[in-house]
């Protein structure tokens, strides 16, 4: 199922669907001018090209720009933002693909000997060759076609990032901050803590043994984002898997901790650049992975 609307931002549009032939693959193609994307990650690999325009965005502590024709590559829980170099604006397609599904893939290449999980070595690449793979996946997918031809199009896509543009080995994000101990205590802490729990500054502080300040510096350091924006990621990716079990989006922000109905749908969509309402439709191809997909890109279909 695809979901197709306008944007808040006159001009901006997304289109955004769940694939049946591929259910651990998500695709999103949108256009923004006025639309900017809150610092956010993804537990799955982000992988698309730049059509049009210029994408700025900050990732690895650095400004970056993705021109026309140029890939991104984002690993799964790397932070990073996004909004248009220029009142142009941008158009962009994106493949969210599972880390399973990318294990399994390159296991299969090995003939079923281990593998590790590739890391991108940088978020943007000019390789003309992944592009038109990435593309060309995205659209057979968005297209319906048949699953050989997409399996044979993401054997391709994942082959290409993984041998030319990533390193091998478990994903992390850098060499260990000062209080690496503290640090994942803490985060261990944002991890297990119900979702919901109104969590205080001074509680991680206390937790970390240092001032908060001192806290909110290392930790952004080390994972790329302070405690308060790390556990909204935590929530925002609970969110998604309520919202695919088929939970009303009221009923995810009550149990979740948001303010309310509005206050989730204001960081979701500043998160993924889609509504939650819109999400939870096209995610539900995943309950009924057989069922035909809507026909892609049918902008007269918004809402």
């Amino acid at each position: 199922m695809t979901a197709s609307y306008p944007s808040t931002s006159v001009g901006d549009w997304a289109e955004y669907a769940v694939p049946h032939q591929a259910p651990e693959i998500e695709l999103l193609r949108a256009h923004f001018a006025g639309h900017a994307y809150e610092r956010h990650s993804h537990q799955a690999y982000a992988i698309g090209v730049t059509e049009a325009g210029v994408q700025a965005f900050n990732c690895r502590g650095a400004a970056r720009a993705s021109l026309a024709g140029m890939v991104m590559a984002f690993n799964p829980d790397e932070p990073h933002d996004g909004h248009a170099a220029d009142a142009q604006g941008f158009t962009y397609r994106m493949l969210y693909i599972s880390p399973e599904l990318v294990r399994r893939v390159i296991q299969a290449a090995r003939e079923e000997r281990a593998a590790a999980l590739p890391y991108a070595r940088t978020p943007v690449i000019e390789d003309r060759e992944l592009a038109a793979h990435v593309s060309a996946l995205h659209r057979a997918l968005a297209e319906g076609a048949p699953r050989l031809d997409c399996d044979a199009l993401l054997d391709a896509a994942i082959l290409c990032f993984a041998a030319r543009h990533a390193d091998r080995g478990a994903i992390t994000q850098g060499a260990a901050a000062p209080g690496e101990i503290a640090l994942r205590r803490v985060r261990d802490f944002l991890h297990d803590a119900p979702l919901g729990e109104d969590i205080a500054a001074d509680t991680l502080a206390r937790l970390a043994g240092m001032s908060r300040f001192h806290l909110w510096r290392a930790f952004r350091r080390r994972y790329g984002l302070p405690p308060h924006a790390y556990r909204m990621q935590r929530r925002l990716a609970a969110a998604r898997d309520m919202l695919v079990q088929g939970e009303a989006p009221a009923a995810v922000a009550a149990a979740l901790g948001f303010a309310d109905q509005s206050h989730l749908h204001k960081r979701f969509k500043g998160a993924y650049g889609i509504t939650p309402g819109q999400f939870a439709a096209a995610a539900a191809t995943r309950k009924y992975p057989d069922a035909p997909a809507e026909r892609y890109g049918r902008r007269d279909d918004w809402r």
